[in-house]
Formats: C-alpha cells, structure tokens, sequence
C-alpha cells in the first residue's frame, strides 16, 4: 500500500446526518474505468485480514470524480483508512485528506437514533491522510453536561437504541477495569420520556477507604432494565473523531487521591483514579 502523503491525490469529503459519505477526488485520480475508492478496516490484534468496501468513481461535473458510501451496508466499528486503486490490480494509495464538511454532524446528540447505533466520523490523520472513525453498538447512552465538584461529579446523558423501562432497578455502574467487578452502583434520575437521564458519582466512593498506590481506570455503564445488557457512556454522537485530548475535564482531589472524569480513545466516559501527585 502506498503512504507517500506528498503524491497521493487529496479527497474533499462530506458527512450527512443520515450516515452518507460522499467522497470527490480531482478527475485524474480515476482516467481508469476501473477506478475505485477502497475502504480498509484496521484489523484488530489477532484479526488476520482487513475488512473492505469499495466504491466506484462517477463524474461529478467541472471534470471532479464522486464516490459514494451510503447508509448501508453498516461498518464494524473501529478506523478505516481511505484509499484509491487507480485501476483494477492497481496498489492502493492512502488518500490525502482535504476539506471535510461536517456541519449536518453538529448537532447529531438532538435527534434519536435507532437501533443499532452506527456513527460515522471522517477526520485527518496525524500524517495528514483520510480517514473514518465508526461506531456500531446496539444501543448507547451520549453523555451532555459533566460537572466535576470537589466531591462528586454530575453527569446528565440520553439513551439511544433503548430506553429504561420502569421497574425500578435501572442503575448507573461504574466499573473498575480490571478490577475483578468491583464496582459503583448509582440509582439515576430518568426523564419522563425514558431516555434522558442524570447521575452522580460520589469521589470517594471511587477512591475507598484508603488512596490508591497506582493509577485506576473507572468504565462508565448504563443498566436500562434487570437482566439487560449494560450500554456504554460516551460522547459520539458529533464531529469529533477523537476527544481524549481536547475534552479535558477538571481534576478534584479527595485526600491523597485524585479522580478526573476523562474520555478514552474510544471516546468513552471514564474516570482516571490515582495517586496524588
């Protein structure tokens, strides 16, 4: 495959709010017949192959090439890098990545969604090539507001793909990783319609009795009903490909210890529970 960012041909592409992405290349990307878009999953660890899609190239007037990746089929969630294969047999070349519109994506967390969730962001890579960012999960739970206190922290959040039922044994659950299912149970406060909800978490519940000697890491989940499948918070329901770095929120400490709520690299709500420094 080849990476070289200096020759390979820069793609516009634009995001709709239906999960359409249209992908325009210069018309001498595409002078073969053959000439496609590929989309290349990036295999997880122990995954032999990648996943692909391909996309044909169609004149999309002032002598420009349009690819279209529709609804559907849904893409597994993880990367895709973007490529071009100028011709069948051809090795495909990483695309440089040009202006994105994205704006139908702003306001993505207003509407519902349905079941499965599947979220579609195209963003630049750090070398400057095009690529996706994909989500696809059965049901989810975006969180809004995150308000750090000096002893607690107020997330409010909607369900998307399900709602609580009322049966009085929905529960927030945050979930020491690793931590052999030590957990914190929260009762939240849901909304009339059954989707909005708030919670809070206490710090010095994450914390325990005594401060920890090495860091911890706390998964926020959502439990609608009992017996049903916990839903993962995070926020990806908008532009943002990657926000672990740019949606930095306020650390509180408790004692010797500290706990700062944080998004992962899969932008989901976590807390960062550690030694004071």
């Amino acid at each position: 495959m080849t990476t070289t960012n200096g020759t390979a041909p820069r793609a516009l592409c634009r995001a709709d709010a239906d999960g359409r992405i249209t992908f325009e290349l210069p018309g001498s990307a595409g002078a073969d017949p053959g000439a496609r878009v590929l989309l290349r999953g990036r295999p997880a660890k122990g995954e032999a192959e990648p996943e692909e899609h391909a996309l044909s190239l169609e004149p999309a007037g002032d002598g420009r090439l349009r690819a279209v990746l529709e609804p559907k089929p849904l893409l597994t969630e993880g990367r895709w890098d973007v490529l071009l294969v100028r011709a069948p047999g051809a090795e495909p070349e990483r695309l440089r990545s040009g202006p994105r519109d994205l704006r139908a994506l702003l306001d993505g967390h207003l509407r519902e969604w349905p079941a499965p969730v599947a979220v579609r962001v195209p963003y630049a890579t750090k070398d400057g090539h095009l690529a996706l960012r994909t989500w696809l999960r059965p049901a989810h739970a975006e969180t809004d507001r995150v308000d750090v206190g000096e002893r607690t922290t107020t997330v409010t959040a909607r369900l998307h793909g399900t709602e609580f039922t009322d049966d009085g044994l929905v529960r927030v659950r945050v979930r020491l990783r690793g931590g052999r299912g030590r957990e914190v149970s929260v009762t939240p406060a849901v909304d009339a319609d059954r989707r909005g909800f708030a919670f809070t978490v206490d710090h010095g519940e994450l914390v325990g009795a005594e401060a920890p000697d090495a860091p911890g890491y706390w998964d926020v989940y959502v439990l609608t009903e009992a017996g049903a499948a916990p839903v993962r918070a995070g926020r990806l329901l908008d532009d943002v490909a990657d926000r672990k770095h740019s949606f930095v929120h306020p650390t509180a400490r408790v004692g010797g210890a500290t706990v700062r709520p944080y998004y992962t690299v899969d932008n989901d709500l976590s807390f960062d529970v550690g030694p004071a420094r």
